[in-house]
């Protein structure tokens, strides 16, 4: 899979409006989503990493393992805004908040921060929460998010000076000409993580919270055979021959 997409922006209904902050698209580039999480506070002992193929066992073998997180970069389509819209409407707006809740989720209010969201997301959440630099900016952001409900945390990033920056230059840096923050864009990035008691989530802040796509054994991490099943492999069984997806993955660093 290519490591080249861009992520897309919100609207009406689950996406921010147009008169809410913009930011310039992300590459779904390895190198440069490493460097905004390591400038926010992330250890170095973690990186992001290219996923070549989900189905191919010796591509997967790339992957130091455990993966503790999967990045999907997808084309939001009409089978997608179907699916989305069916499973949501049996949904009730997530309110969860606190620190017994079991992940940190973030619903999205600014445009084109999809990629953002989606480290976030990797990042707050199972183990790699633990590897998180004390008195980071990240640190701080998800000390002050864990009390606030969705509304509120949504405030939060909007204000958060530190995060757009650090996400305007890599945004910045890629390697394709950066879209203007204004632009609307046709990819978007759901992250996928496993917490410590092994529930396999789907975050993904146009959403309605954070979903609960099932459970995992001691050995099986996100890039596991049950995980893939349960998650990204769905998004590329409902869109057939369309080719715009690419992953990234957290795990340990080569360095």
């Amino acid at each position: 899979m290519a490591s080249t997409s861009i992520d897309t922006h919100g609207g009406s209904g689950p996406d921010p409006a147009a008169s809410q902050p913009a930011f310039i698209p992300l590459e779904a580039n390895p190198e440069l989503m490493t460097t905004l999480l390591h400038t926010l506070g992330l250890s170095p002992a973690l990186q992001i990493h290219d996923v070549y193929s989900l189905t191919d066992p010796d591509m997967l073998a790339f992957i130091p393992r455990p993966a503790l997180a999967l990045l999907l970069v997808f084309p939001v389509s009409a089978a997608y805004e179907s699916h989305r819209l069916a499973e949501d409407s049996l949904a009730t707006p997530y309110q969860g908040k606190g620190a017994d809740e079991p992940v940190l989720w973030f619903r999205q209010t600014i445009r084109n921060a999809c990629g953002l969201m989606g480290l976030l997301h990797a990042a707050a959440n199972g183990p790699a929460r633990g590897l998180i630099k004390e008195g980071s900016d990240l640190e701080r952001i998800i000390k002050e998010a864990t009390p606030l409900g969705p509304e509120e945390r949504a405030r939060l990033l909007e204000r958060e000076k530190s995060l757009a920056k650090a996400h305007q230059t890599a945004a910045e840096r890629g390697d394709t000409a950066a879209p203007d923050a204004a632009d609307d864009v046709e990819l978007h990035y759901v992250c996928f993580v496993k917490t410590e008691d092994g529930r396999l989530w789907e975050l993904d802040g146009r959403r309605k919270g954070p979903l609960e796509r099932g459970t995992l054994g001691d050995s099986e991490d996100v890039l596991s055979q049950k995980a893939l099943m349960l998650g990204p492999l769905k998004f590329l069984e409902r869109e057939g021959a369309d080719l715009r997806f690419s992953c990234v993955a957290l795990a340990s660093s080569l360095e």
